[in-house]
């Protein structure tokens, strides 16, 4: 029987990676690991040159090129710009990662109205970002893989306890964000399975930055299964999964990184 390898399952040398917000915390690392796995990444961020700068320090594992483009998926026409750049500077693109996002510290309590409607956006730009990658492909008649980045607050609900007297809540407007993020997955998987171009959600839980109040982060570890939080290249795995072949049966899943958060 001839049968790939697992190595060759994992292998992205010759596709190219589009990243939205692959200049954070979470989307750097994962830009790597796309470029570790031989993929040229475009990094699509609402400055070009950290775009570039950053794109400039990703690794080059195959003789692969990388590149940076300027984005803001909330803006329709910033969004179509930055997807047509990215197809002119890599010849095409073959995966997406729906990973910027914008929002308010608002929570419950305080959130306006306008405030919540733009952080609804950015499930608006997720969509019609992933609809280019999907007639993207569908026009040179290939195969496409898209990952939208979700959250564990997509599933349940949040832990009050751990921000009282410290922060503001975890604002509601996120969770409806990512609960949305998480369905759509869903929808278009099916709608768009035919066209061979697989539609799947990765979904961390608590992967606080440095940035973060310490004593918030001690309560997330103690309610955590394992006992403490994520970091960043834990999700490298899970995303190559997704984009490569050896994810090919795989579409409209939710996978769930939380170090057990939702297995409570």
């Amino acid at each position: 029987m001839n049968e790939p390898t697992i190595q060759n399952l994992f292998d992205l040398t010759g596709r190219v990676a589009l990243i939205t917000g692959g200049t954070g915390f979470l989307g750097s690392s994962m830009a790597r690991g796309l470029a570790e796995a031989g993929a040229n990444v475009v990094i699509a961020s609402r400055s070009a040159e950290r775009a570039i700068a950053a794109a400039a320090e990703l690794p080059v594992t195959h003789g692969q090129q990388h590149f940076g483009v300027e984005l803001n998926h909330l803006d329709e026409g910033s969004l179509d710009a930055g997807f047509d750049a990215a197809v002119e500077a890599a010849g095409c693109v073959d995966i997406l990662i729906n990973n910027g996002q914008q929002g308010h510290g608002m929570d419950w309590t305080d959130v306006t109205f306008e405030a919540f409607n733009q952080d609804l956006q950015n499930a608006t730009g997720y969509f019609f970002l992933a609809k280019r990658l999907r007639d993207h492909v569908a026009s040179r008649k290939s195969q496409g893989s898209i990952v939208m980045i979700g959250s564990m607050y997509g599933v349940v609900g949040s832990y009050p306890e751990a921000y009282e007297e410290i922060c503001t809540a975890s604002p509601v407007q996120y969770h409806t964000l990512k609960g949305g993020v998480v369905h759509m997955t869903r929808h278009l998987a099916v709608y768009w399975a035919k066209d061979n171009v697989r539609v799947n959600c990765l979904s961390p839980g608590p992967f606080p930055s440095e940035k973060a109040p310490q004593e918030m982060v001690e309560r997330l570890k103690a309610k955590s299964p394992m006992g403490r939080m994520g970091v960043p290249h834990e999700l490298k795995g899970a995303l190559l999964l997704f984009t490569s072949d050896a994810g090919s049966y795989l579409t409209g899943q939710n996978l769930l990184i939380d170090g057990g958060w939702t297995a409570w």
